[in-house]
């Protein structure tokens, strides 16, 4: 099926937060499989591209400081030189805003400028594809989606898992600084999301502290609290107060960068906790998840299924009905998840990954 097209190099546009560019190293590992010898440049947003620092599907990283987005004309020059200096062969604009627009603006000669279908980038993108029509879909697949214009000139080899990567030192060094925390690496460990940057995304405490009693009294099990910024750190500390600082509970093992936090993660045996970043990078790793999903993200776009057994969660819209649901505010829908629901669909899941573990005791 190849075309006469030869692709060089490929861009990549992915703004926003570290779950999204998560998410979106599927579109770089299926142009990878398919261009192996194309360059392929990733945008992202400069706080977060560490975590990315030595994906083998990214040969460079383009970042963009929260200075320079905020700031227009420096954003558009930039934006300017970036696309001035490299000639493009492929863009892939993963967001298709009136802001990401001006990357294929200023590279109206690049063979395949693709985005979201968008009322306003009929002019920019000569492929607009609708990836976000089915709502049953998850967003690895919508990310994806915008790779079927390619078919044209090849034949694209789609990966819907997506990947991050610590190296062994990275894993090393973090692991030793887990001991030197009183961290036993013969017991199990699970990084537990209490909190979250949005504080409405928060499952309800009482039924937080429920579980990690149950996951500490069941499986002997070291429970290491994730948290970002003074706020989350003061609701993670009240939280550990009320459980009495107990001395299976970690508040001191911090990462001091997204890097370090993947690699805390990939020294832990499970994830739990609320929906967010943090749980994007655990499976991004391969480390089994259940998360807790509040009122409005989809759990079905947003927890894309790879092998529908490692990496699993619950969300309102698994209890009711959407007409039911539809009845309720957002408080009691969340009110809808309750301990024993958790409990039920995730001791099955931390039998299969800790239960060995906890045996060694």
């Amino acid at each position: 099926m190849p075309g006469a097209i030869n692709i060089k190099k490929i861009l990549v546009i992915r703004f926003r937060r570290v779950g999204d560019a998560v998410l979106a190293t599927a579109i770089c590992s299926s142009l990878r499989k398919t261009f192996p010898d194309a360059q392929i440049d990733y945008v992202l947003n400069e706080n977060i591209a560490l975590l990315f620092e030595g994906h083998p599907d990214i040969d460079n990283l383009i970042t963009f400081s929260d200075k320079e987005c905020r700031h227009f004309f420096h954003y558009l020059k930039k934006v300017w030189q970036i696309m001035r200096a490299n000639h493009y062969d492929v863009i892939i604009d993963t967001r298709s805003t009136l802001k990401t627009l001006f990357f294929s603006l200023f590279a109206l000669g690049t063979s395949f400028r693709i985005g979201t279908a968008k009322s306003y980038n009929f002019f920019t993108h000569n492929f607009r594809v609708d990836n976000h029509r089915d709502p049953s879909r998850d967003m690895v697949q919508h990310n994806l989606m915008l790779l079927e214009p390619l078919e044209q000139i090849a034949a694209v080899n789609y990966c819907p898992k997506f990947k991050l990567f610590v190296t062994a030192q990275e894993k090393q060094l973090f692991r030793d600084r887990m001991e030197q925390q009183g961290i036993d690496f013969s017991r199990p460990i699970v990084l537990a999301a209490v909190t979250a940057r949005q504080i409405h995304k928060v499952w309800d405490k009482e039924r937080m502290k429920a579980i990690l009693h149950n996951i500490i009294n069941k499986y002997n099990a070291q429970i290491i609290f994730n948290f970002a910024g003074p706020q989350e750190q003061a609701y993670a500390q009240k939280l550990f107060d009320e459980m009495e600082s107990n001395a299976n509970i970690f508040m001191g093992v911090r990462a001091d960068s997204l890097k370090e936090l993947a690699a805390m993660i990939a020294n832990c045996d499970f994830f739990f906790g609320n929906e967010g970043g943090p749980r994007h990078i655990a499976q991004a790793l391969n480390v089994p998840s259940y998360a807790i999903f509040p009122p409005g993200p989809l759990k079905s776009v947003w927890l894309p299924a790879t092998d529908g057994k490692c990496c699993l969660g619950i969300s309102p819209t698994d209890i009711v009905s959407s007409a039911e649901l539809a009845s309720l505010d957002a408080h009691q829908q969340f009110a809808l998840i309750t301990v024993d629901r958790v409990w039920q669909a995730l001791d099955p899941i931390l039998k299969k990954h800790l239960g060995s573990i906890s045996a060694l005791k």
